[in-house]
């Protein structure tokens, strides 16, 4: 490697990092026919740090630095290459060994120029780019997909305005991407403050793609040999749980925002007054369509569960993250007041209930009804997760009631007495469950 390192020193910065490339074409595709996962040398990673990143090799040298144009060429170089690449397994090994995060001040320049790479292949659809990096988001500890997140949505939503159609459109060009953006971007935004609120043209595009097509949502976990123990500080192999907690804060976070925007001391004009309450209900539709297809791939999900050989010994919805997310809820319902907010608190908590109550039936939620008592027990009251915590009365063992007759779910809260048990009910003809009429 000392050789062409020497050689590469004679040539300019773009013809040095189109070198480095050819050489590591030739280094890993021999590699890779004596062994299916190669080990990546100190010296071609050398290599890439100087000539690719621009991390001088000499301590205490200036840094080097490319000039936008000379950025945008060599952007250019690495897109042609990895489109002319043939190899999907050659094209996979280098895109790892060029921005797997190595622990060095190499680091931020190479989050910068893959965020950089990224928007461009977004920007031309270079599929095998978007290809190489949804693979990247699944093997690279979250912190820095968050950044590769954050550097998209900056360039997609804030920073030319009506660009967020272009990135709609990759949808059908790389959907394993759009899986891995979403699951990278539920992660960034988690409601915990007004500043983490997704921007509304990123969340109708999130609503766009999962409406059209629910199963966007398990392509990764479809696609993926899995075990049942998954790695830490990683991405989950679905953005359900985000999903969730997003349709489950919303309309607490929102509340919370605009309480925020009505105590500065600065009140807002009609017009802007207007234009915000016209964003928000937009916003509000968007987070129903997306509840309604968060719960329609929880039930898909007991037969794939099923078909892997992972019902019941793989939770998609953690248990560790159910709970700091009804601590979330009970926190916000107390920061905003229930007498002020009292049909935010009851939507959040409705969507809460259904959302455990699917994910417990599919599979999906592997805990028990104690464990949801235990965790839900300072929560506002709420009917539908009282019945949902309370799960399904066991049959009876004894011979005093008929088949399918259930007996009250709840006993009645201390002080007040018991109410006399109601008459026992037979089946109505042509109904397929038991009958019991509201008292």
């Amino acid at each position: 490697m000392s050789d062409i390192r020497h050689s590469l020193l004679r040539r300019d910065a773009l013809s040095a990092a189109k070198e480095v490339l050819y050489h590591l074409d030739i280094y890993f595709s021999s590699q890779l026919q004596n062994s299916p996962l190669p080990l990546v040398d100190k010296g071609p990673t050398d290599l890439l740090e100087e000539f690719l990143f621009q991390v001088p090799k000499e301590r205490g040298a200036p840094p080097k630095r490319l000039t936008p144009l000379q950025e945008l060429q060599l952007l250019e170089i690495m897109c042609n290459y990895f489109q002319e690449q043939t190899k999907d397994s050659v094209r996979q090994v280098i895109f790892s060994s060029l921005f797997s995060p190595q622990g060095n001040k190499a680091d931020d320049n190479r989050m910068a120029l893959l965020g950089k790479l990224v928007s461009m292949a977004v920007a031309v659809c270079r599929v095998p780019v978007l290809e190489c990096a949804a693979f990247w988001l699944q093997r690279t500890p979250a912190v820095f997909c968050v950044r590769l997140a954050r550097a998209l949505v900056d360039d997609y939503c804030n920073l030319v305005p009506g660009s967020i159609q272009t990135l709609k459109q990759i949808f059908t060009a790389s959907p394993r991407f759009c899986c891995q953006f979403i699951t990278s971007v539920t992660a960034l935004y988690d409601l915990s403050s007004d500043d983490l609120i997704p921007p509304s043209d990123l969340l109708e595009l999130i609503v766009s793609w999962i409406f059209e097509d629910p199963r966007l949502i398990l392509i990764t976990f479809l696609n993926t040999p899995i075990a049942a123990n998954l790695p830490m500080g990683f991405l989950e192999l679905t953005p359900l749980t985000g999903l969730i907690r997003w349709c489950v804060k919303a309309p607490l976070a929102y509340t919370r925002k605009k309480k925020a925007s009505l105590s500065n001391g600065h009140p807002p004009s009609k017009i802007a007054k207007d234009s915000a309450s016209g964003e928000d209900r937009d916003c509000h539709q968007l987070y129903s369509k997306l509840h309604l297809s968060v719960l329609q791939v929880l039930m898909m999900l007991q037969g794939h569960l099923t078909e892997k050989n992972l019902y019941g010994r793989l939770g998609l919805v953690p248990f560790d993250h159910v709970v700091p997310l009804v601590e979330d809820i009970n926190r916000l319902s107390d920061e905003l007041n229930p007498l002020n907010a009292s049909k935010e608190i009851e939507l959040a908590l409705d969507r809460l209930a259904q959302a455990l109550q699917v994910a417990m039936a599919s599979g999906a939620l592997l805990c028990t009804r104690d464990d949801l008592r235990t965790v839900c027990s300072r929560l506002p009251h709420n009917n539908l997760l009282q019945l949902v915590i309370s799960g399904p009365v066991q049959q009876p063992t004894h011979g005093a009631l008929p088949p399918g007759f259930y007996p009250h779910i709840h006993t009645p809260p201390l002080g007040y007495p018991a109410l006399p048990a109601h008459p026992v009910q037979t089946f109505i003809p042509g109904v397929a469950f038991p009958y019991r009429p509201i008292r």
